[in-house]
């Protein structure tokens, strides 16, 4: 896992630093397989198609989601083969939700379902304010049975941290226990924001890059990730 040290900003007085860590990093696990960051390389191209873009999306979720889901609980079972009886293993009914973040991480649940077709879906609307940076809250509506559900946030990045934090905080009064964070890009201080407000949610993400613009964007991240899975820009 990465530590503290390697995770900072470079020298450059448009990005933001990121503050001095203060959680473990054993609640971050960075996807660093070879296909994940080869496919990675494309989605951060500029002359990448939306369609391109949104197939690229669903691709990466679709192994954030098999690491989101590694430990769900298992139970013996007995199958009958074409040979022999055999002994296996079936997840012990768990309850899964994923929760995408409007607009953006709605790119990323059609490969989370493809691991979890039983999965519920909520959807949380937050937008954020050009000139605060700060989220705010439009729409929500999530299965009855959140609260008792294993929930996969879903949002393409973690910038400074706010939606995410703000989304976390809605689930916790929903009465969710269990939140695993899956992004594809992160800052450093969006990660640190989250771990710091929240002192049980897991992070998956792809890759952690140097830090933000002024404008509160990744750098060298995605663009606008919300705008090019949708052709909106």
């Amino acid at each position: 896992m990465p530590s503290s040290q390697d995770i900072r900003c470079t020298p450059n007085s448009t990005i933001e630093k990121v503050p001095k860590m203060t959680q473990a990093y054993d609640r971050v696990t960075v996807l660093d397989h070879p296909l994940v960051q080869h496919k990675l390389s494309i989605l951060r191209s500029s002359e990448t198609s939306s369609k391109k873009f949104r197939d690229l999306i669903k691709e990466i979720a679709i192994f954030e989601g098999y690491e989101a889901t590694r430990d769900l609980p298992l139970v013996d079972i007995e199958v009958q083969t074409p040979i022999a009886r055999a002994a296996c293993k079936s997840i012990k009914g768990k309850k899964v939700a994923i929760v995408p973040i409007l607009r953006a991480g709605l790119g990323m649940v059609e490969g989370m379902l493809e691991l979890t077709p039983a999965a519920r879906v909520g959807h949380l609307g937050m937008y954020r304010n050009e000139e605060t940076h700060e989220p705010v809250e439009y729409y929500a509506k999530l299965p009855e049975d959140i609260a008792e559900r294993d929930v996969i946030l879903v949002d393409p990045m973690l910038a400074t941290g706010g939606s995410a934090t703000a989304a976390i905080a809605y689930l916790r009064k929903q009465g969710v226990k269990s939140i695993k964070l899956a992004v594809i890009v992160a800052a450093p201080i969006g990660i640190e924001t989250v771990l710091a407000a929240d002192q049980k949610v897991h992070v998956y993400t792809c890759a952690i890059d140097e830090g933000l613009n002024d404008d509160a964007y990744i750098v060298p991240g995605l663009g606008d990730a919300g705008d090019r899975i949708f052709g909106t820009k």
